[in-house]
């Protein structure tokens, strides 16, 4: 599957041998070429090139890897689509029904403050808007969840802090070294409405689908207007010195400290939400930008480090969502995304 992450947290060391033997050829398209991204399966020694497999692998993993056949891959089951099973699944709000559509209050306050700007550096984050079809509503939610399960993840829209990992004390935006912003009052309010709403049972407007190629992904499930908050990127929260040589799917800077010792990463593999499952642009190809239709921006949120993924333009209904990994280091190997 496809990395979901940023890097400017450095890309991990493996600890798997790349192939060098120039009589191994990829089993998927017969080539010996570039035998940096060839690697053997260990259990029938068969080749394949990391970017030949569906869906595709990114980098070299770390210990054993064994290929699509002998690791007899199947699609995931699909999560129950049963009302009591979802909302123990998110921990929603108990007091809540499902059947009912959603509250339309901050709709309102989106439009009072949308009326008021007059350039789009000016203008204030709008709160996702779910779709007023209950069913519809778990529908997307279970999708979700079956992501989930099949990554072994539990569900979480928050932080969290985990003993003998780095606790909430040490994330403090006054360390960061400068490529942070600072979220307004009112950025602030709609990302807790966001918040409260997912609580309630009121979830983004996105759908999780598997794709052979690019794994889990997500598309749009209705549209999207520019600059709404899609999600907060969420996980366990570790030092980043601790994670130097982590070979998972997912890790994302939280906090870029002038002091290496004091960096902070999200790390979604016990803990995380729908932004795991976002996909990443091939930023070597224009057709690769073309994708981008969300932008990755870490916030001040009163004195804490917080990610969030935000519309950078209009998103129509269907459309798959994609952000860069790359920050403005570009230590990412994107190359061979979609």
């Amino acid at each position: 599957m496809q990395l979901k992450r940023r890097t400017e947290a450095p890309r991990p060391n493996s600890g798997c041998l790349y192939v060098d033997d120039d009589d191994v050829c990829c089993e998927k398209c017969q080539s010996g070429d570039l035998p940096e991204d060839l690697i053997l399966c260990d259990k029938c020694d068969k080749g394949y090139h990391l970017f030949c497999l569906r869906p595709l692998l990114v980098s070299v993993p770390k210990g054993s890897w064994f290929c699509p056949s002998c690791s007899n891959h199947k699609i995931p089951k699909s999560f129950p689509l049963v009302q009591t099973k979802i909302i123990d699944f998110f921990r929603i709000q108990r007091s809540t029904d499902l059947t009912q559509k959603p509250i339309q209050d901050h709709l309102r306050k989106r439009k009072r403050a949308s009326g008021l700007v007059m350039s789009k550096k000016k203008r204030r984050l709008l709160a996702f808007n779910p779709v007023e079809d209950p069913k519809r509503r778990l529908e997307q939610m279970a999708s979700l969840a079956t992501a989930l399960r099949a990554s072994g993840s539990e569900f979480s829209n928050e932080l969290t802090y985990v003993p003998g990992m780095a606790p909430r004390s040490v994330n403090r935006a006054a360390l960061e070294r400068g490529g942070m912003q600072v979220m307004s009052k009112e950025d602030t309010e709609t990302l807790n409405l966001c918040k409260s709403m997912m609580n309630r049972g009121e979830c983004p407007p996105l759908m999780v689908v598997y794709d052979p190629k690019e794994g889990f992904t997500v598309e749009a499930d209705r549209s999207i207007k520019d600059l709404t908050i899609i999600t907060e990127y969420v996980g366990d929260v570790d030092y980043l010195r601790n994670r130097e040589n982590d070979d998972g799917d997912s890790i994302m800077t939280l906090l870029y400290s002038a002091k290496p010792s004091k960096s902070l990463v999200i790390c979604p593999y016990k803990h995380s939400n729908i932004a795991r499952f976002i996909s990443g642009i091939n930023n070597h190809t224009m057709e690769g930008k073309k994708k981008q239709n969300l932008k990755c921006v870490r916030y001040n949120v009163n004195g804490e480090c917080r990610v969030v993924l935000i519309a950078n333009r209009h998103i129509a209904k269907g459309e798959r969502l994609y952000y860069d990994y790359n920050g403005y280091e570009h230590e990412y190997p994107t190359e061979h995304f979609v």
